[in-house]
This record gives structure tokens, C-alpha cells and sequence, in this order.
């Protein structure tokens, strides 16, 4: 199992985002109102996080997220930031980095993933 740096375990948050799962298809009818029907029981919930990091603490986050993960293809544990439970989470995208003072403002979108 790969878990979250533990080096950058308190620098979330300037902020953070949680989008509960978008699991409904909408299907119009020709008449009436529209059908809708659950996609999947498997329910994906999104996370987007922002932290302000220093040099030294992206390092670590780019090589966790290029060589732990595979650049994001592996899953890995660590604390929802809402529940403060560990869950399976994976990159839905790479991260942004911008360059900010003396430090960067990191963006991530995570999703956990069902138990």
C-alpha cells in the first residue's frame, strides 16, 4: 500500500473543495419528465486542494506523485480532509505548481475512491 508523504500530511490547506459523486443519468423522454437512474453503485467522490509549499516540500511531492505513483497511476492512502479518515485516493489530473514568494501554491484534484 502507498500512503500519503507523511512530510506533507498538515500543509493542505489554503483550501480545499470536496464535489460529492456525479452518479445520475438523465435520459429525456418525448413526453413527461425525464428518466434518471443511477449510473453504478460505485460512487467517486472529487477533492480539489490547494497548499503553499516550500521548495524543498514540492520535491517531495513531485517525485510522490511521478515515481510513487507512477505519475498518478497508482492509488494511495491518506486522510479525507472533511472526515480526517484514511481513504484510497488517486490523481485525476497532474499537479500545478505556481511559483509563488518563496515557496509554490500547489493545486491537486484527488478522488477517493469506494472502499
Amino acid at each position: 500500500m502507498i500512503y500519503w508523504p507523511t512530510s506533507l500530511r498538515d500543509y493542505f490547506l489554503i483550501s480545499w473543495r470536496e464535489l460529492p459523486p456525479q452518479n445520475v443519468v438523465r435520459s429525456p423522454m418525448d413526453a413527461g419528465p425525464a428518466k434518471v437512474r443511477r449510473r453504478s453503485t460505485a460512487d467517486v467522490r472529487t477533492f480539489e486542494l490547494r497548499m503553499f509549499l516550500k521548495p524543498s516540500l514540492l520535491t517531495v511531492l513531485d517525485d510522490f506523485f511521478v515515481t510513487t505513483t507512477k505519475s498518478g497511476t497508482l492509488s494511495f492512502e491518506m486522510k479525507n480532509p472533511r472526515t480526517k479518515s484514511d481513504q484510497n485516493f488517486r490523481f485525476v489530473d497532474r499537479p500545478t505548481y505556481i511559483q509563488h514568494k518563496r515557496g509554490y501554491i500547489v493545486n491537486l484534484t484527488l478522488e477517493e475512491l469506494p472502499s
